[in-house]
């Protein structure tokens, strides 16, 4: 069958599972979309308000639904605008296929009109990437992309189209196919059976492998098994439900206060699906000075590369712990259990109704219930979720981990939310974030997308200026925003409609007063600007120097 490359890329999208694409055309993508418009019957495509925003959405989208995320562009600009996108997918280990135009194979290396080498500025951020210069070419290269992106430690990969491939035609054969990928063999587990025999005080620490192997229940068997309490990394936060009476939450410089400390008393470290980052760790000459680390990832360039490992377990998380749990016998730590018990006390909130972060973000909550997607930016907001937002379902929490992306968050509750069927999402933004991508409110709003925007709103870049608190004496360089922006008349410019919120008592009103069932909805919730968040580990400092207070502080 003689096709076009525009129509091969659509047969081979919808070949390889893809039902929603995410996108702005230009130009030189005049012809994609031309035959998205004939498929439109196969294939969604939604627009985005700029091309960072489709790429967060797409993201988002791969998150939830599990399928690889597709993000289309223009060249030039359009290329470039996906790159934040790109480089947040990588580096959260998120399978994505970005498909960007470029101008005719004749036309490449003239400076031609919105020609760019989108192939040589990703090339550190994708797990690999093509140029088309022959139509002949791009049924294998697509098959292969989606083959790439969705196997082993997942990741983005970047399909460049000139004009000329894509209106050029070639047979079509129907679609290459690829077996799966191999599964890696079952490292030998002697070393690490002998060293949980020896242990006792063994700590298990859960990562965003752990939900991208569905290697949860697993997790859950292996810590009754052995009294092990479980630690969770950002990434990993939704891997165990939050109501098991071991887990301890998020550990790390804003981690939960038992999460940090019982980690670094543990004699035996279960590292499952984690990269170690520094805010993790911190000091790294004491995170693991008395503990043995067994480190099971699916990427052997993570073993030993942050912390050394004692014992490396190169596989499939899922299939390790499974081998772990038949090998092991039952012990009961019961000492160690007693410790981590009074350990996570510390924890618990005080019982008051002020308008404080904590109390807001535990409201929306209870007013969302367990199977609502959550979507944050990046900030004090994403720590407070992290703290206080009790998940209990995987695959139920869209954040920017390893980049630390502002502006991430509405992009990625759009994606997630269509994900589920257009199912009530929640995003936690800050004013700081919201103002990057707030764009996006028109993507909101014309794909009936009903996200409840809970905006947490101090007038402040507040993350950067508790670091000006705590590290350079309060001096404020360029926090205070001192912006008069109406963020409810904004979302009512966008088609929407939206609440100033300045008490518990209020935003138990707009949670119980019968939310849009089609499209967005802002709280903008007023806090005040000297909130914090705590605890908190110094940058390379270790849980030694924990601080609990801001009275704690130096």
């Amino acid at each position: 069958m003689l096709l076009s490359g525009a129509q091969i890329l659509v047969e081979e999208l919808v070949r390889n599972g893809v039902k929603t694409v995410f996108g702005y055309p230009g130009g030189t993508v005049l012809d994609i979309y031309d035959e998205l418009y004939k498929n439109a019957h196969r294939l969604e495509h939604v627009i985005s308000a700029h091309e960072q925003g489709a790429a967060h959405a797409a993201d988002g989208y791969a998150r939830v639904s599990g399928r690889t995320g597709v993000v289309i562009a223009t060249s030039g600009p359009g290329a470039t605008n996906l790159v934040t996108g790109i480089a947040n997918a990588y580096l959260d280990s998120v399978p994505l296929v970005a498909i960007t135009g470029n101008v005719a194979v004749s036309l490449l290396g003239r400076d031609s009109f919105q020609e760019v080498d989108i192939v040589g500025i990703t090339q550190p951020i994708v797990k690999h990437s093509y140029i088309i210069r022959d139509v002949a070419e791009l049924e294998f290269v697509v098959s292969e992309a989606f083959k790439i992106a969705g196997s082993g430690r997942k990741g983005p990969v970047l399909i460049d189209i000139p004009k000329s491939a894509q209106r050029d035609k070639c047979e079509y054969h129907g679609g290459f196919g690829f077996s799966a990928a191999p599964v890696p063999e079952v490292p030998d587990l002697t070393k690490a059976l002998e060293a949980v025999s020896r242990c006792r005080k063994p700590y298990i620490y859960c990562g965003g492998g752990v939900v991208a192997a569905g290697a949860g229940d697993e997790v859950l068997s292996l810590s009754k098994r052995l009294s092990a309490p479980i630690g969770l990394s950002m990434m990993g936060l939704t891997a165990i439900p939050n109501s098991y009476g071991l887990n301890l939450g998020m550990c790390g410089m804003h981690g939960k206060y038992a999460a940090t400390v019982a980690q670094s008393e543990a004699d035996l470290m279960i590292a499952v699906g984690v990269r170690f980052s520094d805010r993790a760790t911190g000091n790294i000459a004491e995170y693991t000075k008395s503990c043995t680390v067994i480190h099971i990832d699916i990427d052997d360039a993570e073993l030993g590369k942050n912390v050394p490992s004692m014992i490396d377990l190169c596989g499939d998380a899922k299939v390790i712990l499974t081998r772990l749990n038949e090998a092991l016998p039952p012990m009961r730590n019961e000492e160690w259990v007693a410790r981590v018990t009074e350990l996570k006390k510390r924890d618990e909130a005080p019982g008051d109704d002020s308008f404080t972060p904590a109390n807001i973000i535990r409201a929306v909550r209870e007013s969302a219930g367990g199977d609502t997607v959550v979507a944050t930016d990046v900030g004090q907001h994403q720590m407070w979720v992290m703290q206080h937002y009790a998940f209990e379902k995987p695959g139920t929490l869209l954040t920017s981990g390893g980049l630390g992306t502002m502006g991430f968050g509405l992009g990625a509750a759009i994606g997630g939310c269509i994900a589920r069927g257009r199912e009530k999402t929640v995003l936690f933004t800050g004013d700081g974030c919201f103002g990057m991508n707030l764009n996006e409110l028109a993507t909101a709003v014309s794909q009936k997308t009903p996200v409840l925007i809970i905006l947490i709103n101090n007038g402040v870049l507040g993350m950067v200026r508790q670091w000006q608190t705590m590290f350079y004496s309060e001096r404020y360089s360029s926090t205070t925003l001192r912006r008069k922006t109406d963020f409810v008349k904004l979302a009512e410019a966008f088609g929407t409609a939206g609440r100033a919120v300045y008490t518990m008592d209020e935003l138990r009103e707009v949670l119980n007063g019968g939310l849009p069932e089609d499209g967005p909805f802002l709280a903008d919730c007023r806090i005040d600007m000297n909130e914090m968040v705590f605890p908190m580990i110094p940058p390379g400092g270790s849980v030694k120097e924990i601080k609990l207070s801001q009275e704690m502080m130096i």
